[in-house]
């Protein structure tokens, strides 16, 4: 086989971790993983299409129909961004339904007029008390 040799340089490449306990090198991998896994998060966050959302609502339970309502509403009222599964899981949360039930709802076209105090009309947000809330209650920042 032509392929190409590397020179074994494990011990010299290796120096930098010989004196870390276990928890230290447990705890540096994972504060590496995270280093290189933030772009990817910060991408999705900020890059989603019907097509994913819909997709993110059929394995929270929902039919396809479903899914294609509560996806169409979020485009129209500009949404889409916050999530569509982080719609139905919130209000499965605060009502205290799950997710498929939520689901359902906002299909059924229940429960939007809830979702627009959430987020706000038109895509533009919460206001910052009500986000504020939100993450005192545990969900996530909502920008």
């Amino acid at each position: 086989m032509g392929g190409i040799r590397r020179p074994d340089d494990y011990r010299e490449r290796r120096k930098h971790l010989d004196g870390l306990s276990d928890a230290e090198l447990r705890e540096r991998f994972w504060r590496l993983a995270e280093e290189v896994v933030r772009p990817l998060v910060d991408l999705a966050a900020g890059h989603t299409s019907p097509s994913v959302e819909r997709s993110v609502l059929l394995r929270m339970g929902l039919s396809s129909l479903e899914a294609r309502a509560v996806v169409e509403k979020c485009v129209e009222k500009g949404w889409l961004g916050k999530g569509a599964g982080h719609l139905v899981w919130r209000l499965a949360r605060d009502r205290g339904l799950d997710l498929r039930e939520a689901g359902r709802r906002l299909a059924a076209g229940e429960h939007w007029d809830l979702v627009e105090e959430w987020f706000g009309a038109g895509g533009r947000g919460q206001g910052r008390e009500a986000r504020r809330q939100d993450t005192a209650r545990g969900g996530r920042r909502q920008g």
